[in-house]
């Protein structure tokens, strides 16, 4: 008889490895000033070379277009800190698009490279409503609070469909 059938369809229970697995969220994190942000890779739709963004100047939308497609621009440094993205930033940098709900393209202009960093699900908390009425951070509803070696670093998980002002 042939051992290797045998072994195949034994009654034997084999020995069950048990592993502790964490779930992690996967999410593009950037820095704009001295905040750091950070979007769900499912909402991100391409990391782009920045261009020349179209518009009055007056308020942070603009548009900008890549290829065939529109892309509306939401400046977030204005938005945030009430001033241009400092002039050594505009050079060069990325854009940041993301699609929501309905299908629109957004994008936000960093100035460095944005990375993808895995984060357990135990490190990200709801933000109170308070806090979101009342700071200027108000397009995220979630925090990832990540430890460090010289204490903890607060990364805003923003919302895509908070991000154009009302």
């Amino acid at each position: 008889m042939n051992s290797n059938v045998m072994n195949t369809q034994s009654n034997e229970k084999q020995p069950v490895l048990s592993r502790k697995t964490t779930q992690v969220l996967k999410l593009i994190h950037f820095t704009l000033g001295k905040l750091y942000l950070a979007l769900p890779i499912e909402s991100v739709y391409k990391i782009l070379n920045r261009a020349p963004v179209h518009g009055s100047g007056m308020n942070q939308v603009g548009v900008t277009h890549s290829g065939e497609e529109d892309i509306t621009v939401i400046d977030l440094y204005q938005r945030f800190f009430k001033e241009s993205l400092p002039e050594a930033a505009k050079g060069g940098g990325y854009l940041v698009t993301m699609q929501n709900q309905i299908g629109e393209i957004y994008g936000i202009p960093v100035a460095e490279a944005p990375i993808l960093i895995d984060v357990p699900l135990s490190a990200i908390r709801l933000l109170p409503e308070s806090y979101r009425r009342s700071d200027t951070v108000n397009i995220a509803r979630h925090v990832a609070v990540i430890p460090q070696n010289s204490g903890t670093k607060t990364i805003f998980l923003l919302d895509v469909e908070l991000l154009l002002p009302t």
